[in-house]
């Protein structure tokens, strides 16, 4: 299942997206509420137990935060519901506004405002093999701030005091279940998904700080999307094609079998001293092939157009502009 938020009306929304369609959530649990479901549909056994489970726990979500907050099962019977209802709709016939075609819908960062949003440096064997450097023994982590976060086809700003921008692939883990002391075997339990990041850096002031946050948090910094994943339409996270083309020139290209720590471990890790909360993003790391590290160097310019591809997710595809 695809989750997305997604504007209408002005006002974001959240919805699913199946069939080049986007299904409006609050306006299908609205037609539910209403009775008028076909009745080939309203009695299969299995859209009558997911309609219940909606049902019995109040399903009314506004914003992708209380989605995955109410937790996998509820997330499964959304699934249920969605699916039938896109067998069974008639275009013509369907109620005003609860779908729209994925074509025509502006897409906004799945997750507006992320409690934290976490990344890991230097996760890729071969981002670590372009620098000619021995790969991390631990993790390095360091934070993005929230006001980088824009969605699809937002601008990435370039601001007015670097002319060092750097783009970054990344395969971005969202939590979905809040907990602490986490074991390895119980990591996947509080996934709620996956999406794409863009690590967008500003390399003067990465090296210049001689750390990492202020060159990583620039406003726009953070694109993610196009949407979150579920973890059952990803059969294996770590065996995941990932790219980035930089005006349709391919300058990353990997697989996330290159991540050096893997994901059930991260999670772990960092758990044993933080609480991981509903909502946050895990960035992975990026693969080899960054701007920073290509002879000559190859930054970002105004005019210039960066899209992420990872392998079950999809394309994430931002324009870069000026101050």
């Amino acid at each position: 299942m695809k989750l997305v938020t997604y504007e209408s009306g002005g006002q974001p929304r959240i919805g699913v997206v199946r069939d080049d369609k986007v299904y409006d959530i609050r306006r299908v649990i609205r037609y539910l509420e209403g009775g008028r479901i076909p009745r080939l549909v309203s009695q299969r056994t299995d859209f009558k137990r997911a309609s219940q489970v909606l049902r019995d726990d109040g399903f009314a979500p506004r914003d992708m935060l209380e989605l995955l907050g109410l937790g996998k099962a509820s997330q499964k019977a959304l699934g249920v519901v969605i699916a039938a209802l896109a067998k069974s709709l008639d275009p013509v016939q369907a109620p005003r506004g609860i779908f729209m075609p994925l074509a025509k819908a502006r897409l906004l960062a799945p997750i507006l405002r992320p409690g934290k949003i976490t990344c890991v440096g230097l996760n890729y064997a071969d981002h670590a093999r372009e620098q000619k450097i021995k790969p991390p023994e631990r993790p390095i982590f360091f934070l993005k701030s929230g006001n980088t976060i824009c969605g699809p086809g937002d601008p990435i700003r370039l601001p007015p005091n670097s002319t060092q921008v750097d783009y970054e692939a990344e395969f971005a883990v969202v939590i979905g279940k809040k907990g602490r002391l986490i074991s390895e075997e119980k990591a996947y339990d509080h996934v709620a998904g996956y999406m794409i990041l863009n690590d967008v850096s500003a390399r003067n002031m990465q090296v210049g700080d001689q750390q990492w946050f202020r060159g990583k948090s620039c406003d726009t910094f953070g694109p993610t999307g196009p949407w979150i994943v579920t973890p059952e339409e990803l059969s294996d996270p770590h065996r995941l094609q990932i790219s980035l083309t930089l005006n349709g020139e391919k300058m990353q290209n990997s697989n996330t079998a290159e991540l050096i720590f893997k994901i059930r471990f991260l999670i772990s890790y960092l758990s044993q001293s933080l609480t991981w909360e509903v909502g946050d993003i895990l960035a992975t790391g990026t693969p080899g092939g960054v701007g920073h590290h290509r002879q000559p160097p190859r930054y970002l310019q105004p005019g210039d157009a960066v899209s992420i591809s990872v392998e079950g997710v999809g394309t994430l595809t931002n324009p870069v502009v000026g101050p």
